[in-house]
């Protein structure tokens, strides 16, 4: 059994660790600053809490990180801070740029690193959720969740690997759902947006229904969606190609910054409303 640190227990991280903790291991969270929602996520699934971060680290093997992407460093920081000497998942969709230096600052305090990229849903059924690793200590981390339904794939040694891979595959799934929805935007406002619902339909059967459901799905996590638009841009910068579809899909999940956490999926009405006002 391995004593097994989240930070934080949000929908994927609590998914994470019910998967830990279905694999018999013990998982924790801290209470400090954190809301009632987290809370109620962690005592649902049996997170045994600590207090404080230092406490935290004293007491956790291994640490795994999964937040919003904007917040990747700072959690790392306040990890080092803690005293924590054990090994760190970062398991964030950031940028290989950011993975690799998060890994270096990791290093002077002994703590070992590795890289992770998320693929897929909260991870309750098998083979829909994909955790991958890059870096020397990958197959330590692969080991806690080896019955899963969390499904892990080591892909290399090298640290920013497996961020590279997510950042890859976001790039097309969430980049062109940001494209669908600032097409059916300016459709609405050049007033033709049936007339494409209609040539839709004549290259696809229920291709303007599956669009509107597509779009509208987003958006109660396009918060998320904005840091990680970044993250990719970065990526492509580094890669040698241009990164201005991704800021632009930046700026289209910023539009809709409203719908955060909403219970309910919006009209697509309402989402183009949205997307009007800057």
């Amino acid at each position: 059994m391995r004593k097994i640190g989240i930070l934080h227990p949000g929908e994927m991280g609590i998914s994470l660790a019910a998967s830990a903790i279905n694999n018999g291991h013990r998982a924790y969270w801290v209470a400090d600053g954190r809301s009632d929602k987290t809370r109620a996520r962690a005592e649902k699934h049996a997170l045994t809490e600590i207090s404080l971060l230092p406490e935290f680290s004293q007491t956790c093997e291994i640490i795994m990180s999964i937040c919003p992407p904007r917040a990747a460093a700072e959690v790392a920081r306040s990890v080092v801070a803690s005293g924590f000497s054990g090994l760190y998942l970062d398991a964030n969709a950031i940028s290989p740029q950011r993975a690799i230096k998060i890994g270096q600052m990791l290093e002077p305090s002994g703590i070992q690193f590795v890289d992770g990229g998320i693929i897929g849903g909260p991870a309750w059924t098998p083979k829909e959720t994909w955790l991958y690793l890059s870096g020397e200590h990958s197959e330590e981390i692969a080991s806690c969740f080896s019955n899963g339904p969390l499904e892990t794939k080591v892909i290399g040694s090298e640290i920013g690997k497996a961020s590279a891979l997510k950042m890859c595959y976001a790039a097309y799934t969430k980049g062109t759902t940001a494209l669908l929805a600032a097409i059916l935007a300016t459709a609405e406002s050049l007033k033709v947006r049936e007339e494409l619902y209609q040539q839709w339909e004549l290259d696809e059967q229920d291709f303007s229904q599956k669009v509107n459901r597509r779009v509208a799905r987003v958006t109660a996590k396009a918060w998320r969606f904005e840091g990680e638009m970044s993250e990719i841009a970065a990526t492509f910068r580094a890669a040698g190609f241009p990164e201005g579809f991704h800021q632009a899909a930046k700026e289209i999940y910023h539009r809709m910054r409203s719908f955060k956490d909403a219970t309910e999926t919006p009209a697509i009405d309402d989402v183009l409303n949205a997307l009007f006002t800057p």
